[in-house]
């Protein structure tokens, strides 16, 4: 079986690097509205021109204010219809790559085991090294809070030298 053209065009740089809004890491602007616009054209979607022409809606609460991010910017959200179509579009490309993924090992499984047993032994090191940096990095904040907490300790413990005794 040959690999299907869309799964190689996917996996071949094309050099575009849109900047804007995303919806699924997409760009709003560039790749989704044009993308959903020529659905619509070829009839093969129904999405509302509204939600093609403005994508971004001010996010409201529930008693009908205008969200705010913590920072006090208000929030803005993607259109209902064009953010459920981009999320079907994203369940049905993870299902179009499980499926591929399928095909490849019912039409190989020793190789396709194979490639899994490479790529564990190859990260085993990496996950070692990781594991070591993660460690030390841990003992020595630990390290660091420890002498922190023994210093403000000692600044607020009153000077037993000094306190009178009584008795």
């Amino acid at each position: 079986m040959e690999t299907p053209n869309y799964i190689k065009s996917l996996l071949t740089p094309n050099g575009r690097k849109p900047a804007g809004r995303k919806a699924w890491s997409i760009d709003l602007e560039t790749i989704w509205i044009p993308f959903f616009t020529a659905t619509n054209t070829a009839g093969e979607t129904h999405i509302p021109v509204d939600a093609l022409g403005c994508p971004l809606r001010l996010a409201y609460d529930a008693d009908g204010s205008v969200r705010f991010s913590k920072a006090g910017r208000p929030i803005m959200k993607v259109a209902k219809d064009l953010a459920d179509t981009i999320r079907m579009v994203r369940e049905n490309f993870s299902a179009g790559l499980l499926g591929y993924t399928e095909q490849v090992v019912a039409r190989d499984k020793a190789g396709y085991k194979a490639q899994v047993e490479l790529a564990h032994k190859a990260g085993e090191p990496i996950i070692t090294k990781d594991r070591a940096n993660l460690e030390k990095a841990i003992a020595l904040a630990m390290e660091a809070e420890i002498a922190k907490a023994e210093a403000e300790a000692r600044v607020t413990e009153p000077d037993k030298a000094k306190v009178p005794v009584t008795a």
